[in-house]
Protein backbone atom coordinates (compact mmCIF):
# COMPACT_ATOMS: atom_id res chain seq x y z
CA UNK A 1 0.00 0.00 0.00
CA UNK A 2 1.56 3.50 -1.40
CA UNK A 3 4.78 1.59 -1.38
CA UNK A 4 5.13 1.22 2.28
CA UNK A 5 6.69 -1.97 3.72
CA UNK A 6 3.34 -3.98 5.27
CA UNK A 7 5.86 -6.53 7.25
CA UNK A 8 6.68 -5.92 11.12
CA UNK A 9 9.66 -4.96 10.23
CA UNK A 10 8.93 -2.77 7.61
CA UNK A 11 5.76 -1.03 9.89
CA UNK A 12 8.12 -0.48 12.91
CA UNK A 13 10.94 1.64 11.00
CA UNK A 14 7.87 3.20 9.22
CA UNK A 15 6.11 4.87 11.96
CA UNK A 16 9.93 5.05 13.70
CA UNK A 17 10.95 7.50 11.44
CA UNK A 18 8.18 9.96 12.87
CA UNK A 19 8.42 9.25 16.41
CA UNK A 20 9.20 12.76 17.01
CA UNK A 21 5.93 13.94 15.30
CA UNK A 22 3.36 13.08 16.47
CA UNK A 23 0.45 14.39 14.53
CA UNK A 24 1.86 12.40 11.64
CA UNK A 25 1.98 9.03 13.04
CA UNK A 26 -2.07 9.92 14.45
CA UNK A 27 -2.46 10.77 10.88
CA UNK A 28 -0.78 7.63 9.13
CA UNK A 29 -3.20 5.21 11.68
CA UNK A 30 -6.55 6.68 11.23
CA UNK A 31 -5.04 6.09 7.40
CA UNK A 32 -4.07 2.57 7.83
CA UNK A 33 -7.24 1.77 9.71
CA UNK A 34 -9.48 2.80 7.15
CA UNK A 35 -7.86 1.08 4.59
CA UNK A 36 -7.97 -1.89 6.96
CA UNK A 37 -11.31 -1.71 7.49
CA UNK A 38 -12.37 -2.30 3.62
CA UNK A 39 -10.87 -4.94 3.35
CA UNK A 40 -7.19 -4.02 2.24
CA UNK A 41 -3.93 -6.27 3.47
CA UNK A 42 -3.22 -3.63 5.75
CA UNK A 43 -2.48 -5.88 9.29
CA UNK A 44 -4.23 -3.80 11.68
CA UNK A 45 -2.79 -5.41 15.10
CA UNK A 46 0.79 -5.15 13.70
CA UNK A 47 -0.24 -1.23 13.42
CA UNK A 48 -1.20 -0.94 16.88
CA UNK A 49 2.01 -3.05 17.87
CA UNK A 50 4.24 -0.66 16.05
CA UNK A 51 2.39 2.72 17.17
CA UNK A 52 2.89 1.26 20.46
CA UNK A 53 6.23 0.52 20.51
CA UNK A 54 7.25 4.43 18.68
CA UNK A 55 5.47 5.43 22.11
CA UNK A 56 7.59 3.24 24.43
CA UNK A 57 10.86 5.01 22.55
CA UNK A 58 9.41 8.48 23.55
CA UNK A 59 8.96 7.64 26.86
CA UNK A 60 12.46 6.25 27.21
CA UNK A 61 14.40 8.58 26.32
CA UNK A 62 17.67 7.60 27.89
CA UNK A 63 17.53 4.66 25.87
CA UNK A 64 16.78 6.15 22.73
CA UNK A 65 17.45 9.34 22.91
CA UNK A 66 15.04 12.28 20.71
CA UNK A 67 16.57 14.24 17.31
CA UNK A 68 16.90 17.62 19.15
CA UNK A 69 16.03 18.79 22.58
CA UNK A 70 12.46 19.47 23.06
CA UNK A 71 11.74 17.15 20.95
CA UNK A 72 7.87 15.91 21.50
CA UNK A 73 7.20 12.39 21.36
CA UNK A 74 4.03 10.24 20.58
CA UNK A 75 1.99 10.64 24.02
CA UNK A 76 0.81 7.03 25.11
CA UNK A 77 -2.84 8.00 26.19
CA UNK A 78 -3.29 10.18 22.91
CA UNK A 79 -2.30 7.00 21.08
CA UNK A 80 -4.74 4.99 23.17
CA UNK A 81 -7.73 7.35 22.59
CA UNK A 82 -6.88 8.08 18.72
CA UNK A 83 -6.03 4.33 17.87
CA UNK A 84 -9.80 3.21 19.76
CA UNK A 85 -11.29 6.16 17.50
CA UNK A 86 -9.57 4.79 14.49
CA UNK A 87 -10.81 1.20 14.63
CA UNK A 88 -14.42 1.96 16.08
CA UNK A 89 -15.13 4.54 13.59
CA UNK A 90 -13.90 2.82 11.00
CA UNK A 91 -16.08 -0.41 12.05
CA UNK A 92 -18.95 2.03 12.01
CA UNK A 93 -18.06 3.56 7.95
CA UNK A 94 -18.42 -0.05 6.97
CA UNK A 95 -21.36 -0.53 8.73
CA UNK A 96 -23.32 2.50 7.96
CA UNK A 97 -22.36 1.89 4.00
CA UNK A 98 -23.99 -1.25 4.07
CA UNK A 99 -26.94 -0.30 6.12
CA UNK A 100 -27.93 3.08 4.01
CA UNK A 101 -26.36 2.25 0.62
CA UNK A 102 -26.71 -1.78 0.44
CA UNK A 103 -29.42 -2.19 -1.50
CA UNK A 104 -27.92 0.13 -4.03
CA UNK A 105 -24.45 -1.43 -3.74
CA UNK A 106 -26.50 -5.14 -4.95
CA UNK A 107 -27.58 -3.24 -7.77
CA UNK A 108 -23.83 -3.26 -9.26
CA UNK A 109 -22.59 -6.98 -10.54
CA UNK A 110 -19.31 -6.40 -8.77
CA UNK A 111 -21.22 -6.28 -5.14
CA UNK A 112 -23.40 -9.48 -6.59
CA UNK A 113 -20.20 -11.05 -6.86
CA UNK A 114 -18.93 -10.35 -3.39
CA UNK A 115 -22.36 -11.44 -1.86
CA UNK A 116 -22.35 -14.77 -3.40
CA UNK A 117 -18.28 -15.10 -2.49
CA UNK A 118 -16.91 -17.02 0.55
CA UNK A 119 -16.05 -15.00 2.73
CA UNK A 120 -20.27 -13.70 2.21
CA UNK A 121 -21.30 -17.39 2.41
CA UNK A 122 -19.43 -17.79 5.64
CA UNK A 123 -20.51 -14.64 7.22
CA UNK A 124 -23.68 -15.83 6.44
CA UNK A 125 -23.49 -18.96 8.15
CA UNK A 126 -22.08 -17.38 11.43
CA UNK A 127 -25.11 -14.72 11.35
CA UNK A 128 -27.17 -17.73 11.18
CA UNK A 129 -25.63 -19.14 14.10
CA UNK A 130 -25.01 -16.47 16.32
CA UNK A 131 -26.97 -13.63 15.65
CA UNK A 132 -25.91 -9.59 16.51
CA UNK A 133 -23.05 -11.03 18.65
CA UNK A 134 -21.04 -11.51 15.60
CA UNK A 135 -20.38 -7.87 15.63
CA UNK A 136 -17.81 -8.48 18.27
CA UNK A 137 -16.46 -11.82 16.43
CA UNK A 138 -15.75 -10.42 13.49
CA UNK A 139 -13.47 -7.15 15.18
CA UNK A 140 -11.24 -10.50 15.68
CA UNK A 141 -10.85 -12.04 12.17
CA UNK A 142 -9.28 -9.63 10.06
CA UNK A 143 -10.18 -11.67 6.77
CA UNK A 144 -14.33 -11.43 7.68
CA UNK A 145 -13.98 -7.78 9.04
CA UNK A 146 -14.92 -5.77 5.99
CA UNK A 147 -17.57 -8.06 4.60
CA UNK A 148 -19.01 -8.75 7.96
CA UNK A 149 -19.60 -5.35 9.46
CA UNK A 150 -21.12 -4.15 5.87
CA UNK A 151 -23.39 -7.27 6.24
CA UNK A 152 -24.46 -6.00 9.83
CA UNK A 153 -25.64 -3.33 8.13
CA UNK A 154 -27.51 -4.99 4.85
CA UNK A 155 -29.23 -7.33 7.45
CA UNK A 156 -30.53 -4.20 9.18
CA UNK A 157 -28.45 -5.26 13.11
CA UNK A 158 -30.05 -1.99 15.16
CA UNK A 159 -28.04 0.65 15.45
CA UNK A 160 -27.56 0.20 19.07
CA UNK A 161 -26.50 -3.26 18.90
CA UNK A 162 -23.72 -2.57 16.20
CA UNK A 163 -22.34 0.36 18.36
CA UNK A 164 -22.48 -2.01 21.77
CA UNK A 165 -20.72 -5.17 21.18
CA UNK A 166 -18.26 -3.91 18.59
CA UNK A 167 -17.50 -0.59 20.47
CA UNK A 168 -16.94 -2.89 23.48
CA UNK A 169 -15.10 -5.05 21.67
CA UNK A 170 -12.41 -2.35 20.61
CA UNK A 171 -12.56 -0.73 23.85
CA UNK A 172 -11.12 -4.29 25.46
CA UNK A 173 -8.68 -4.74 23.04
CA UNK A 174 -7.22 -2.04 20.98
CA UNK A 175 -6.42 0.61 24.24
CA UNK A 176 -5.21 -2.41 26.53
CA UNK A 177 -2.59 -3.63 23.50
CA UNK A 178 -1.50 -0.05 22.76
CA UNK A 179 -0.60 0.36 26.44
CA UNK A 180 1.37 -2.59 27.29
CA UNK A 181 3.33 -2.49 24.21
CA UNK A 182 3.86 1.45 24.90
CA UNK A 183 4.56 0.48 28.67
CA UNK A 184 6.99 -2.71 28.51
CA UNK A 185 8.20 -2.57 24.62
CA UNK A 186 8.71 -5.52 22.55
CA UNK A 187 9.41 -7.58 25.65
CA UNK A 188 5.53 -8.05 25.73
CA UNK A 189 4.55 -8.27 21.93
CA UNK A 190 4.93 -12.58 22.48
CA UNK A 191 2.63 -12.18 25.15
CA UNK A 192 -0.47 -10.02 23.43
CA UNK A 193 -0.43 -12.97 20.42
CA UNK A 194 -0.53 -15.64 22.85
CA UNK A 195 -3.22 -13.74 24.47
CA UNK A 196 -5.11 -12.61 21.35
CA UNK A 197 -5.33 -16.66 20.31
CA UNK A 198 -6.83 -17.33 24.66
CA UNK A 199 -9.04 -14.37 24.25
CA UNK A 200 -10.48 -15.23 21.13
CA UNK A 201 -10.85 -18.90 22.44
CA UNK A 202 -12.80 -18.37 24.94
CA UNK A 203 -15.38 -16.23 23.24
CA UNK A 204 -15.56 -18.61 21.08
CA UNK A 205 -16.34 -21.33 23.52
CA UNK A 206 -18.74 -18.59 25.19
CA UNK A 207 -20.41 -18.63 22.12
CA UNK A 208 -20.68 -22.70 21.23
CA UNK A 209 -22.21 -22.91 24.40
CA UNK A 210 -25.02 -20.26 24.37
CA UNK A 211 -26.11 -21.72 20.84
CA UNK A 212 -25.96 -25.52 22.72
CA UNK A 213 -27.97 -23.62 25.49
CA UNK A 214 -30.28 -22.01 22.92
CA UNK A 215 -30.82 -25.23 20.92
CA UNK A 216 -31.56 -27.28 23.65
CA UNK A 217 -34.33 -25.09 25.11
CA UNK A 218 -36.06 -24.77 21.43
CA UNK A 219 -35.93 -28.55 21.43
CA UNK A 220 -37.31 -29.03 25.13
CA UNK A 221 -40.30 -26.71 24.57
CA UNK A 222 -42.50 -28.62 22.54
CA UNK A 223 -42.24 -32.07 24.37
CA UNK A 224 -43.32 -29.39 27.60
CA UNK A 225 -46.35 -28.72 26.32
CA UNK A 226 -49.18 -30.83 27.68
CA UNK A 227 -50.66 -33.00 24.86
CA UNK A 228 -54.08 -33.47 24.29
CA UNK A 229 -55.98 -36.71 27.24
CA UNK A 230 -56.24 -39.25 25.22
CA UNK A 231 -59.13 -40.39 24.04
CA UNK A 232 -61.20 -43.60 26.15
Amino acid sequence: MFGIDLSPEGLLTFFSAYAYQPLLVYGFIIVFMLASSFGFPVPEELVLISSGLVAYLGKNPEQFPPPYPGAVPVDMWTLMIVCFLAVFLSDFLVYSIGKYLGKYLLKYPWMQRQVNGKAYALTQKWFDKYGTWCCGIFRFTPGLRFPGHIWCGMLGIPLWKFIAIDGAAALLSVPTQVYLVATYGEHIVGYLQEAKYVSFGIIFIAFIVWFVRKKLKARQAPSSVPGNPPQP
